[in-house]
């Protein structure tokens, strides 16, 4: 089979076609790109990216800057061309796992397409990963060319959807394991795991009485940590004792009346000991704690 030509538009590089293009290599082996604006080569291409002011996904064709866009999530938010990529790609890309596909539109795709469209709402302030992609492009005080920058620009796009696609699945595998934590606690104020599993998403969407998350370090000593009162907040439901807060070693070990007790953090959120059973006895305490 021979290689496809994709084109997307020649100079100028935004997150959208950077990224349609990462997302694209990882399911063809390999393919010839064209940056260009010229229409003849454009309309021999397989598969076109943002540019060509068409959208036809069995045509191959994602573009979004024609009169009346491309469509729209059911949160407003426009679709970009990277969008359009992932609506046909996605699931292939994510090794059929249409949650993980889901996670990343949520997580990353909606939100390059949210910038690339003037969509500000809900998007995070400070230096969004649009810009970062942005920053590859050459100043004018720089003689790059932009078709290398491009390819640089798009070697860091990759190994990011990498990620986010292994970081979704990491989180959408751990739901069972911290579910059936939660199921088999004998208290459902503190949930044990055998060893650490992203928890706070599932903690939050099945239990209301998790107070603290018991687990191992990857030292093999223990740790506790608080649950937080909602996703993303540094307020937990109920911290560590005061009295802790900042101590460590000998001090702690005072404190605590526990041998092994190692740390807590300042901020009363987490705290260790050598032992699981130690642990438990700071859990226990914590729960005491008025």
């Amino acid at each position: 089979m021979n290689d496809k030509t994709i084109a997307t538009h020649s100079g100028n590089f935004h997150a959208d076609d950077v990224f349609s293009i990462a997302a694209l290599k990882s399911i063809f082996p390999s393919f010839n790109l064209v940056r260009t604006r010229d229409l003849e080569l454009i309309s021999k291409a397989d598969i076109v990216i943002d540019v060509g002011g068409e959208y036809d996904p069995e045509a191959g064709r994602f573009d979004h800057h024609q009169r009346g866009g491309a469509g729209e999530r059911d949160n407003g938010i426009p679709y970009s061309s990277f969008g359009l990529v992932w609506q046909k790609y996605g699931l292939e890309i994510s090794g059929g796992n249409q949650e993980v596909a889901n996670a990343v539109d949520t997580g990353l795709v909606s939100a390059i397409d949210a910038i690339d469209c003037g969509y500000a709402e809900g998007v995070s302030k400070g230096v969004s990963l649009s810009q970062t992609i942005s920053m590859f492009n050459p100043t004018w005080q720089e003689e790059s060319h932009f078709d290398a920058c491009f390819d640089e620009a798009v070697e860091f796009a990759s190994r990011v959807l990498a990620r986010f696609i292994a970081s979704a699945n990491g989180g959408i595998s751990a739901k069972s394991i911290v579910a059936k934590a939660i199921d088999n606690a004998q208290d459902p104020r503190v949930i044990v795991l055998d060893k650490y599993t992203p928890w706070k998403t599932t903690v939050h969407a099945l239990s209301k009485e998790a107070l603290y998350i018991v687990y191992p370090s990857e030292s093999g000593q223990w740790r506790i940590q608080a649950v937080p009162v909602e996703l993303g907040s540094f307020e937990d439901k109920k911290s560590l004792p005061k009295q802790w807060a900042g101590l460590s070693g000998n001090e702690l070990k005072e404190v605590t009346g526990i041998d092994d007790a190692m740390f807590c953090h300042n901020g009363l959120f987490i705290a260790g000991a050598e032992s699981f059973e130690s642990t438990m006895k700071m859990a226990s305490m914590a729960l005491q704690e008025v």
